[in-house]
């Protein structure tokens, strides 16, 4: 493990309209899953080398000293541009530490993952639950292990994200799917969308929340249709026909899939929307009023 400096690692987001977090947590920096579409590629990101995991330096002593100088409490998301549970995570277990820390301080938590080693920190998930807001997200973009071997071939396959989602939500850790992203003649078929609802009910998940497109942007674009090149060809050439130099690429029948989509998870009872989540998983938590007093 190869380790970068940092100076602060909990910092508090501009906008809580995704997911209602209020800071944001990355400890890692690259990701070793090998997703062909992943837009953390992108050049504007400027990370070098993104399939090397690197952590940041003194992470846990650096995150110690932001949680204590944070005047109001809130949900802490990680995930966002590296997974916390990494295969690195296993051995290093600075998520894990980080956890304890946001335990130890009063904080609540947002997970972005793809790996089942989030089930290893079941306990201190339900210990934050006891005095604060958890939500896991798990991503899922198809059920078919096969096709996700091709397209996330360092993720655990689906089958095992699915178990993983029914541990936590057995356990009552308020969790749920990222449906992000529905790739554009790979994974947008109606049946596709419709196995991933039907999965997520039968494990319990609380909410699916979805992208019912992709993003192609300087460097991820590239690596992408290379991939498509050696996995599917004759694809790249489709998504050129399609979309050209865009930035956002919708599924070519996007509409009719929200359609489809939302009806079987209304008929399942899953959420949705996101005004929805964010009010589900804090229910019952006034943390905020709580801070002034505090």
């Amino acid at each position: 493990m190869e380790y970068l400096p940092a100076k602060t690692i909990v910092t508090r987001t501009r906008d809580t309209a995704w997911f209602g977090c209020d800071y944001n947590m990355n400890i890692y920096r690259g990701c070793s899953h090998g997703c062909i579409y992943c837009d953390s590629r992108s050049s504007c990101y400027g990370i070098a080398d993104f399939d090397t995991v690197h952590a940041k330096a003194d992470a846990l002593r650096i995150i110690r000293d932001d949680l204590r100088r944070k005047v109001r409490r809130g949900v802490v998301a990680t995930g966002a541009m590296s997974d916390p549970y990494n295969p690195q995570e296993e051995a290093h277990q600075l998520t894990r530490h980080a956890l304890e820390l946001l335990a130890a301080y009063g904080f609540g938590v947002a997970i972005a993952t793809k790996s089942t080693l989030i089930t290893r920190d079941l306990d201190i998930l339900q210990e934050i639950k006891r005095f604060m807001p958890v939500l896991a997200k798990l991503t899922i973009t198809t059920t078919d292990d096969a096709l996700a071997r091709r397209i996330e071939p360092g993720a655990p396959p689906p089958s095992a994200r699915l178990s993983a989602l029914h541990a936590l939500t057995d356990a009552g850790i308020f969790s749920g799917i990222l449906l992000m992203p529905v790739l554009p003649f790979l994974t947008d078929s109606t049946a596709q969308v419709l196995s991933v609802v039907e999965a997520a009910a039968r494990v319990g998940a609380r909410f699916i929340y979805p992208a019912f497109g992709m993003t192609l942007r300087s460097g991820m674009r590239e690596y992408f249709y290379a991939k498509l090149d050696a996995q599917f060809p004759g694809l790249r050439e489709q998504y050129e026909r399609q979309y050209g130099s865009r930035y956002f690429c919708p599924a070519p029948r996007a509409k009719q899939l929200w359609s489809a989509f939302a009806a079987a998870c209304d008929k399942h009872g899953i959420l949705y929307q996101m005004p929805d989540i964010i009010r589900a998983y804090k229910l019952g938590y006034d943390y905020e009023q709580l801070t002034l007093f505090s």
